[in-house]
């Protein structure tokens, strides 16, 4: 790319979890700005298994590299090895901001902000609310702070496209001094709905418009229903670990059985939590793996291990269905029905049997058209429109930079 520093404009998000972080430059116009911003990333790529034996780099599409990273240090180590490949990578372009993905905004934060100290413990005191994601973005976002405090960093929380759900909705049925104190459904994966909201209306037409629910599946699940491309009504809850059963974790759960295990079986709390987000779900059913065409491949197995991704596969699909049509409930209908991210996008096989068991919804699916994980996988006769659309967390939280450092 030959564009001088003077007329480009560079935004970086990262997305940093509990043992990976992705990373993607966007292109802003030369005044910042979110009009005109590639949906696309210029420039991307991860870090996984931070933390485990074996922590890999990719990026830009070439080969895999191993990286050694000090143990203690794990998560410094990545981000500083991030930071040194964006500067090579920037050839003395302008960095105009870095937007984090922060997984949390409490009960204060609706939409993307600045970060100043003052803001980073307002969010550290939502750590307790998702121990799994709030410390390492937090974490990414102090360091930048103390080392580079010219860049504008943004939070973009994926608790705030839920902030149009009703009260009805958010609230739990404890004693109301727990809604007082911010025991509340917030709803997560925010990030990948905003975008759905944005980009839903060009490629189906006025049918987004209408009663729409997304089916975010990945390793984290959960479903949300739209109306007028707002949220209305979604499965993740206090946590992410309500509603849908996950890769590792378990999903909506009947609370008694949680005292049962500390209470009966005696489990600490730290164990009860390491079962329910890690050991849980798709995972702890079949005993083989958290990655449904793992399962898939192996659900025809002639043993008890075949029984057991049976029971997992047919569990999920299920938790999936039974939501679908608990959130058609609410919404008085639906229109529209779009699945997104890893599995949403790519399992054919599992879009195929969720629809099969919606059968009162009213979806038909074009077998090749779902076979090609088409744009539109319903057919001609399908009561409700039914797509595909992959997920683009990064341009969303990109634009919400470009937009507050231009104000």
């Amino acid at each position: 790319m030959n564009a001088s520093h003077h007329d480009s404009n560079l935004i970086l998000v990262l997305n940093c979890g509990s043992s990976s972080i992705k990373f993607a430059l966007f292109e802003a116009n030369a005044e910042g700005g979110p009009d005109g911003m590639a949906q696309q990333a210029e420039w991307s790529g991860k870090i996984e298994g931070i933390g485990r034996e074996r922590t890999i780099y990719r990026a830009g599409g070439l080969p895999a590299e191993t990286l050694q990273l000090d143990p203690a240090e794990a998560h410094h180590a990545a981000l500083a090895h991030i930071r040194e490949k964006v500067v090579e990578h920037l050839a003395g372009r302008h960095l105009l901001a870095v937007a984090h993905r922060v997984v949390h905004g409490g009960s204060k934060y609706f939409a993307p902000v600045r970060i100043d100290f003052d803001v980073l413990a307002d969010l550290k005191s939502y750590v307790p609310l998702a121990p799994l994601h709030q410390p390492f973005a937090l974490e990414a976002i102090e360091v930048l702070l103390q080392e580079r405090p010219d860049i504008a960093q943004v939070a973009c929380f994926d608790t705030a496209f839920h902030h149009t759900v009703p009260q009805v909705e958010q609230m739990l049925a404890l004693p109301y001094d727990a809604w007082e104190r911010g025991l509340r459904r917030y709803g997560f994966h925010g990030l990948s709905y905003e975008y759905q909201s944005l980009v839903l209306e060009q490629r189906f037409g006025p049918v987004a418009r209408g009663k729409v629910i997304v089916a975010h599946l990945g390793s984290g699940a959960s479903l949300c229903a739209m109306d007028g491309l707002a949220s209305v009504a979604t499965t993740m809850g206090f946590s992410a670990l309500d509603g849908l059963m996950m890769g590792t974790r378990c999903g909506a759960l009947d609370p008694g059985a949680v005292i049962y295990l500390m209470e009966i079986e005696k489990l600490s709390l730290e164990k009860v939590a390491h079962v329910l987000y890690h050991e849980s779900g798709l995972l702890g059913v079949s005993g083989v793996s958290a990655d449904p065409p793992v399962l898939l491949a192996q659900e025809e197995r002639d043993d008890a291990t075949g029984e057991r991704i049976r029971a997992a596969l047919a569990l999920y699909v299920r938790r999936i269905v039974r939501e679908i049509g608990a959130l058609t409930a609410v919404l008085g209908g639906l229109d529209l029905l779009v699945f997104t991210a890893g599995i949403g996008e790519h399992s054919a096989e599992l879009r195929q049997r969720i629809c099969a068991q919606l059968g009162f919804i009213g979806p038909q699916l074009d077998a090749d058209a779902n076979a090609r994980n088409a744009s539109v996988i319903s057919s001609h006769d399908s009561r409700i429109v039914v797509g595909v659309e992959p997920a683009n967390e990064e341009w969303v939280a990109a634009r919400h930079a470009a937009l507050a450092v231009s104000e």
